[in-house]
């Protein structure tokens, strides 16, 4: 496996790759790498020839008072797990080299201005972005993105159909600790009691999922999972929400197939879930 750090290089590569006519999965990340991760690089080394992993800090999707000196960073850590799930090189830029002179922008409007998006409101326009240019980079045939990050799933595809952009993306379902968390690089920022208070997500999901096949309009179950959350006092809600599975936007009834999402503070970290539920499935 390579690890390189330059556009140059890696195209160089890319170009040999594509006269042999091998298939190429993409995988971008932000690094700090785990068993969430691990699922991504090994469903795109099962569907490709060749694996690519982006292992990028993106500056332009973090906002003011955010977390971007303090995220975590190990990429030895990183190209150990790479390597164990078939990855043939990580593309490990620094942002000189993706960021020349930012001033052009990628933003997917409608669905950005939901969920994350209100309190984050230049997050998915850097994501967009920077995913715009690794695609522009890559050129994979299919780039795979985890079903957690359900929000960002959403946009990219939106903006892969808008943009005419000729990669297939592959959603790949939430990985989770054995009493539920979600796998996150954010877990490592929590304490041995904020640890364990963070269950308290899953719990909510739980008693979400068996909730909405009662029938119930939107809001009636934001308060039942409200209510689970509460209960732990190192807890502080950001949003639960019930969003359009393809808008996301709010919906008041859930006659539709849509998200249930979250982010929550636990003590100062800020953690994420969600579920999606189709009616009769």
């Amino acid at each position: 496996m390579k690890i390189i750090h330059t556009i140059q290089e890696l195209r160089e590569l890319l170009h040999i790759w594509r006269a042999e006519r091998d298939t190429i999965g993409f995988v971008p990340t932000m690094g700090f790498l785990h068993d969430g991760h691990g699922a991504l690089m090994k469903a795109a080394r099962q569907d490709n020839d060749r694996v690519v992993l982006s292992v990028f800090v993106n500056p332009t999707q973090f906002g003011e008072n955010e977390d971007l000196e303090a995220y975590p960073r190990d990429l030895k850590g990183d190209a150990k797990l790479a390597s164990s799930c078939g990855v043939d090189v990580i593309f490990a830029p620094t942002p000189e080299e993706m960021y020349q002179n930012p001033k052009a922008f990628v933003d997917i409007v409608d669905l950005s201005n939901t969920l994350c998006g209100v309190t984050r409101p230049i997050h998915f326009k850097g994501v967009c972005t920077v995913v715009t240019k690794l695609f522009n980079i890559v050129q994979p045939t299919r780039a795979y993105f985890g079903e957690k990050d359900a929000q960002q799933l959403a946009i990219i595809r939106k903006m892969v159909r808008d943009l005419n952009v000729p990669i297939t993306i592959v959603g790949v379902p939430i990985v989770r600790e054995a009493d539920g968390l979600a796998r996150s690089s954010r877990n490592t920022y929590l304490s041995a009691e904020e640890r364990q208070a963070a269950t308290i997500l899953y719990k909510s999901i739980q008693v979400g999922k068996e909730r909405i096949k009662m029938g119930m309009p939107a809001s009636e179950l934001v308060s039942v999972m409200k209510s689970v959350i509460q209960d732990e006092p190192l807890a502080r809600i950001d949003y639960i929400s019930v969003v359009d599975a393809e808008t996301m936007q709010i919906v008041e009834l859930i006659d539709r197939p849509v998200l249930v999402a979250m982010a929550v503070y636990i003590g100062e970290t800020r953690l994420i879930d969600n579920f999606s539920y189709t009616i009769g499935r």
